[in-house]
C-alpha cells in the first residue's frame, strides 16, 4: 500500500514489512534512540482514552503500540496488512487481538470505534485520502483520531542534520540491527517525501475530520495530528 511516487506496489510493501518483522521492534528502538517509547506514550495521551472505549490501532505492526494503548484500560484492536508482522506480534503478545486488514478497505462496520490511531503507517498507504476517509467511517461521531507520523523539523539547521541522518546514517545503522536493512532505504525516502505538518492537517480536514490540530514532538521529527469526527447537527 505504498504511494506511487516511491515506485512500489502493494504486494512489494507487504513483502518488505514481512521481511523486517522479526527484528522490527528492536530496530525501531535503536534507530530512534529509544524515543519510540516516548512517541507511543504521547499518542496514547493524545487519544484521551477511557476504559469503556474501543480503539483501532491501524498499521499496528507487531502490536507494541497496541499494548501501550491498552494501558489506558480501553479495548485496543491491532490491524495491519502485513501477515509477517501479525504473526510476529501474535507470537509475542497473545493478549492483543490482531486482525489482518487493508487501510483502504477496513474490515469493520461503520461507527464501531470510539477512537482510532495510526502510527508511522499513513505514509505507506497508496491513497492517503481514502485511508483517512475509511478511518472516519469506522469511528463514531464525536470520536477521535490521532496520527503519529514522521514530519518536518522546524529548526532549519536541525532539519539539515536530520535529513542527512535519514539518508546516510539510518540505512547504515539498519544494516547492523535489521533483518532486512534494504527496507530502511525505502523508509528513509518515504519520510523525506512526506508532507509537512500543515499539508497533512489539510488532508485530514479534507477527508471529513474536524477540530484538526497538531503538536510537534522532538523538534518536529514527529508530529501528532489530532482530530474529531463531526457530530451531525
Amino acid at each position: 500500500m505504498t504511494r506511487a511516487t516511491l515506485d512500489k506496489q502493494p504486494h512489494e510493501v507487504a513483502t518488505m514489512f514481512d521481511g523486517v518483522a522479526r527484528r522490527y521492534d528492536i530496530t525501531n528502538t535503536v534507530l530512534s534512540g529509544g524515543l519510540d517509547r516516548y512517541w507511543r506514550r504521547r499518542t496514547r495521551q493524545a487519544l484521551d482514552l477511557r476504559p469503556e472505549n474501543r480503539v483501532l490501532d491501524l498499521a499496528a505492526g507487531t502490536g507494541v503500540s497496541t499494548v501501550e494503548l491498552a494501558r489506558s484500560g480501553a479495548t485496543a484492536i491491532a490491524c495491519d496488512f502485513s501477515i509477517g508482522m501479525l504473526m510476529a506480534g501474535r507470537s509475542r503478545r497473545d493478549s492483543v487481538p490482531f486482525i489482518a486488514g487493508d487501510a483502504l478497505h477496513l474490515p469493520f462496520a461503520d461507527e464501531v470505534f470510539d477512537a482510532a490511531t495510526i502510527s508511522f503507517g499513513l505514509r505507506n498507504v497508496a491513497d492517503v485520502d481514502q485511508a483517512l476517509r475509511e478511518l472516519a467511517r469506522v469511528v463514531r461521531p464525536g470520536g477521535r483520531l490521532v496520527i503519529c507520523e514522521f514530519s518536518r523539523p522546524v529548526f532549519s539547521p536541525f532539519r539539515h542534520i536530520y535529513m542527512n541522518y535519514l539518508m546516510r546514517s539510518l540505512p547504515a545503522i539498519a544494516r547492523r540491527v535489521s533483518s532486512n536493512p534494504d527496507a530502511y532505504v525505502y523508509l528513509a525516502e518515504s519520510i523525506r517525501s512526506w508532507p509537512d505538518q500543515t499539508a497533512l492537517a489539510q488532508k485530514v480536514a479534507a477527508a471529513g475530520w474536524g477540530e484538526v490540530q497538531w503538536r510537534n514532538l522532538t523538534g518536529g521529527i514527529v508530529a501528532l495530528h489530532r482530530a474529531a469526527r463531526p457530530i451531525a447537527s
